[in-house]
């Protein structure tokens, strides 16, 4: 049960949606100007401090806005999200790519691992049978703010290149058929506090797959799950 007002649930989704854009922290003013909540800033101010006081929000420096916690990215994920409908042409595009290597499953796990990287803009990494890792878009790192600091870099690379934790990371709360999302605090590393990992484990004609991408934790969430359902549904069709 989420224990927030109406009012806090329309302000935390405004930060949200306004720090996944902005990848700034985000004050009250901002919030006033560019979504219409209905009351003046600093009912806003007081809301987002609530919202900190119940861990949904952080605050960096004293005269800086707010951030968002992993407690409140996985209620919007989990919970105030509206998932985007995937166009017609997301499908096609995705199912062309994958199709042509559906008689191999490695050919196909590393095809869907470029797929990913092309559509999340970040690293993606498919695993097959808990032996073989397939990854693909490592480049896209230099593009998020969050990666300019290469301690965070070296700390991801390191983990894509450990199988063992990234099976660890996949079996956290691993759900068949459900997409996740695990965030960085939740790894013990604090260097990684700004990164997320969205993945989805399943079979695949009886063998064990999975499929993720990791990233800042500003990805478009909306998109990504869904199309992230579309192409686990499509490994295990083309697949059987």
């Amino acid at each position: 049960m989420i224990d927030l007002t109406p009012r806090q649930i329309q302000v935390l989704r405004a930060v949200i949606q306004e720090f996944i854009e902005s990848a700034e922290p985000v004050g009250s003013d901002t919030i006033d100007r560019k979504f219409r909540i209905g009351v003046c800033p600093a009912r806003i101010r007081n809301e987002m401090v609530e919202l900190t006081n119940k861990s949904y929000l952080r605050k960096i420096h004293s005269s800086a806005g707010r951030m968002p916690t992993p407690l409140a990215m996985k209620l919007y994920v989990n919970e105030l999200m509206k998932e985007k409908e995937l166009t017609v042409a997301d499908e096609v595009s995705a199912k062309e790519k994958i199709w042509h290597s559906r008689d191999d499953l490695d050919d196909m796990m590393a095809e869907i691992a470029r797929v990913l990287a092309e559509r999340s803009r970040a690293v993606a990494l498919t695993v097959v049978n808990q032996q073989k890792i397939y990854s693909a878009g490592y480049a896209n790192l230099l593009n998020m703010p969050e990666f300019y600091d290469i301690n965070v870099t070296r700390q991801a690379l390191q983990l894509i290149e450990e199988i063992r934790l990234l099976e660890d990371i996949f079996q956290h709360n691993s759900s068949d058929n459900q997409v996740q999302v695990i965030y960085g605090t939740e790894l013990g590393n604090r260097e990684l506090d700004a990164i997320s990992i969205i993945y989805t484990c399943f079979d695949v004609a009886g063998v064990s797959c999975q499929i993720g991408v990791l990233g800042s934790s500003r990805f478009d969430y909306a998109y990504l799950v869904p199309f992230m359902k579309y192409v686990r549904n499509l490994a295990k069709e083309l697949g059987e």
